[in-house]
């Protein structure tokens, strides 16, 4: 989402590295191309000059004058400034543990922001947590609304109350919240009705809701693709309301960055979380302090290295380290290494956690990467297990039949073979080496020989 941003920052932070001696003319030039570049990234106009006038003032204090470096204490002062307007450090839920009476969450927003979905997202990390999460549908005025929430609920495995029909939010939310003390819930999380706009009935509405429930989060969704105008609708949610914080939908499309930019300052409360996806665990808790380093470039090796902890099975990494150290990798566990580097994600978000990996891809196809990984699960999916196991018995007939299956050619699948032949054979001779790593507490790594296999 802040690509635009991010080249355009990196840009400035080049020149200034090179500054020998600080002056307030040329701080004032970077620092114009700076203010330039958020205003472009549709970030609030108060917000950029605050921030501005922030970065100068200690830009031009004593201590980065007489630096060294002066260049890379201002770089390092946009770094910590944007980090405070994001909001500093991670803001935790306010759920405690260990009450009598289950506690309430409200969703809420804009139609089409994506609260119902955020609010089944939320489910499933709290799940993760331990926590007994309900999912209750608030929103009395689209009927699709519910069964959206039920079709997440099934796909979670986790309970969701509804009363179809019922056009009192009150007693949909006196019913909830009497049903989740019954069954031992502890997080009741209310998705409730949005509108195209704000208006009267719509708060009001929310009010007699909060009022009921007295809910210990009360999250605003916004979508990220609203820019400024995100900014407006959170001030009148938040005036009406009292919100606890936010969370930012779509993170992963092409938004300028405005709304993520500006929210914390204008309102000052937290981005809680981020929807980086379509899927049902693309979804984060938002940290400030690495948001800010894809941002200026620097990556976010933290949360690739958290993704790839949850993706990875341990057990079974240790197992096909052992069978690479023999030299018995075969296609079935290649499969298995595919899917397993699919959980982290599209290549482009993992590519933006690489330091430098931006500008080192640039212009590259990366879809034509997701596309080799899909033909390569397919063409290994329509094969029997013994095939998977020994590709040595695969003759013509049978190149023909996987190739079919797959829908990709025998000249595609006669090229998967042959890289994964040479594979093979590099494993074999780092069996000597990986057990040498292994004694001094190294590892195998993720996805070994991968560039190899796609040729690259």
């Amino acid at each position: 989402m802040f690509d635009a941003l991010s080249e355009k920052l990196q840009k400035t932070f080049k020149n200034l590295r090179g500054l020998g001696k600080i002056s307030e003319s040329n701080v004032a030039e970077s620092l114009r191309e700076v203010r330039m570049a958020l205003l472009d990234a549709d970030v609030n106009f108060k917000v950029a000059k605050q921030f501005i006038a922030r970065v100068k003032e200690k830009a031009l204090g004593e201590e980065v004058i007489a630096s060294i470096q002066p260049g890379q204490q201002i770089v390092k002062i946009i770094n910590d400034e944007l980090v405070g307007l994001l909001g500093a450090e991670r803001s935790e839920l306010d759920l405690p543990r260990g009450f009598a009476q289950p506690l309430a969450m409200m969703m809420c927003g804009l139609h089409g922001a994506g609260k119902t979905t955020s609010s089944g997202k939320l489910a499933r990390l709290l799940a993760a947590e331990d926590r007994k999460p309900l999912l209750v549908g608030a929103d009395v005025y689209r009927p699709a609304a519910m069964d959206q929430l039920e079709t997440l609920a099934k796909q979670l495995d986790l309970p969701c109350f509804l009363m179809r029909g019922e056009k009192d939010v009150n007693k949909i939310a006196d019913a909830a919240m009497a049903k989740a003390k019954e069954d031992g819930i502890d997080v009741v999380i209310f998705d409730t009705a949005g509108r195209l706009q704000i208006d009267e009935p719509l708060v009001q509405e929310l009010v007699r809701l909060r009022d009921r429930v007295e809910p210990r989060e009360i999250l605003l969704v916004l979508d990220a693709a609203t820019g400024q105008e995100a900014v407006s609708v959170a001030t009148h949610f938040d005036e009406a309301l009292g919100i606890t914080g936010a969370i930012l939908t779509k993170l992963d499309g092409d938004a300028r960055g405005g709304a993520a930019l500006s929210f914390r300052e204008v309102t000052g409360k937290p981005i809680k979380f981020a929807g980086i996806g379509e899927k049902l665990e693309d979804f984060e808790p938002f940290h400030p302090d690495r948001m800010a380093s894809r941002i200026l470039g620097m990556g976010d090796v933290v949360s690739l290295v958290e993704k790839a902890a949850e993706a990875v099975d341990e057990e079974a990494a240790r197992k096909l380290e052992e069978r690479m150290k023999k030299g018995q990798f075969t296609l079935e566990d290649f499969l298995e290494q595919l899917r397993q580097l699919k959980k982290l994600g599209p290549l482009e978000s993992i590519i933006d956690m690489l330091p430098g990996a931006g500008n080192a891809v640039k212009g590259a196809d990366l879809a034509k990467g997701e596309s080799e990984f899909r033909q390569m699960e397919a063409m290994i999916c329509s094969m029997t297990l013994e095939e998977r196991r020994n590709p040595s018995i695969l003759n013509a007939r049978r190149r023909r039949r996987i190739a079919a299956g797959s829908g990709t050619t025998v000249a595609g699948l006669n090229s998967l073979l042959k890289r994964f032949g040479q594979m093979q054979q590099m494993m074999k001779k780092m069996g000597k080496f990986q057990k040498m790593m292994t004694k001094m507490g190294g590892g195998m790594g993720a996805m070994p020989g991968m560039s190899k296999l796609l040729g690259r």
